[in-house]
């Protein structure tokens, strides 16, 4: 267990919403898909978070993002542009990132509240992963994720391994169950963003 440090301001916390992902399932880049009042998914989710959040950072393979300005710093650039992998992609916003520790959110998850997020940070100085689940499962790519998980990282990707299942196991992890399925849903297919959107609608 790393020593107890004093938690960073919630509303300073670094959040990072993963997008650049092969969205193979859903058939086209789910990152662009038009969601809400917004032309796309990831500019509804950053609206969203950055009303409350001092730093909501985007994870992507690409800059093309036009509700930004150019080369706008929110916009940290996948190092590795050619290797579809969430671990890859931990380590690069883990570098990138200057403090310690960041929420890691996916683009496709729209519904994970303030509150929720919240709740996970303030036990963020304990562990090096904080990790949402529900009954149904692990989210493993919502949470917090601290730079003192690089060394191990790097290790795990030069004996090619890219599962983050993996990651969380070898780690100091803490696992925080929440009863709403609903607030995780996942949209990696058609049909899960159909439903998506009537629940944004009834909400």
């Amino acid at each position: 267990m790393r020593n107890k440090k004093q938690p960073l301001a919630f509303y300073d916390f670094p959040i990072v919403i993963l997008c650049g992902g092969k969205s193979s399932r859903m058939g086209e880049d789910k990152t662009y898909l038009p969601f809400g009042e917004d032309n796309s998914l990831i500019e509804f989710q950053y609206k969203r978070l950055r009303e409350v959040f001092n730093n909501v950072f985007i994870s992507s393979k690409t800059s093309n993002f036009d509700f930004l300005e150019p080369q706008t710093p929110w916009v940290l650039l996948d190092n590795n542009p050619n290797i579809y992998s969430p671990l890859v992609a931990l380590k690069s916003v883990l570098e990138q990132v200057t403090t310690s520790q960041l929420f890691i959110l996916t683009v496709d998850t729209p519904f994970v509240s303030v509150k929720t997020i919240q709740t996970m940070i303030e036990s963020a100085f304990k562990y090096d992963i904080v990790m949402a689940c529900t009954t149904e499962k692990n989210h493993h790519l919502c949470g917090v994720f601290s730079k003192s998980l690089l060394p191990k990282i790097d290790t795990m990707l030069s004996n090619d391994i890219h599962k983050i299942g993996y990651l969380i196991q070898q780690s100091h992890t803490h696992k925080i169950q929440f009863d709403n399925e609903e607030e995780f849903l996942n949209m990696n297919t058609k049909s899960d963003y159909l439903k998506a959107k009537n629940i944004l609608k009834n909400h």
